[in-house]
């Protein structure tokens, strides 16, 4: 069990990751996992509701120099899984069930940034949509993403 005052394994990682103070009790054991560390994803907001983050370009391109397809959905599926979970609330946990994107535009400098908004926050499912833009606003590419929210095994 944590208290409030003693970090945890993770909280350098969650401030890294741009994190709230306030979350880290909830993601204190688990941090933000291996792959949004290596992906460079910094958060911007975090609730059920909305939820925002960054990811640079370099360091997540493929060979032609433009961000990998799959780095969009990372991303998406990082946004909608979080806010899922935010979601569920203690006790429970979010499980992706369906996740889609459809890529509009390629980037191949600077910064995406990717915003999930709710579509259905329910009992039992979550939808969310995320529209990943650069710099300048424009739309890159959109994904959506589906949870089944259960409770944790006892």
């Amino acid at each position: 069990m944590m208290d409030n005052f003693t970090p945890g394994p993770y909280a350098a990682e969650l401030s890294a990751a741009g994190v709230p103070d306030e979350m880290h009790d909830w993601l204190g054991q688990y941090g933000v996992g291996a792959l949004v560390v290596k992906m460079g994803i910094r958060f911007l907001e975090l609730s059920p509701q909305r939820t925002v983050a960054t990811m640079p370009v370099e360091g997540n391109t493929q060979v032609a120099g433009i961000l990998h397809g799959g780095a969009h959905v990372v991303l998406a599926e990082t946004l909608g899984s979080f806010a899922a979970g935010m979601h569920a609330g203690p006790g429970r946990h979010a499980l992706g069930v369906d996740v889609g994107a459809t890529h509009h535009r390629s980037i191949s400098a600077g910064t995406v940034t990717g915003t999930c908004t709710a579509i259905h926050l329910g009992r039992t499912l979550t939808t969310h949509e995320i529209v990943m833009t650069d710099g300048q606003g424009r739309r890159l590419s959109t994904a959506r993403i589906t949870n089944l929210i259960r409770d944790n095994a006892e």
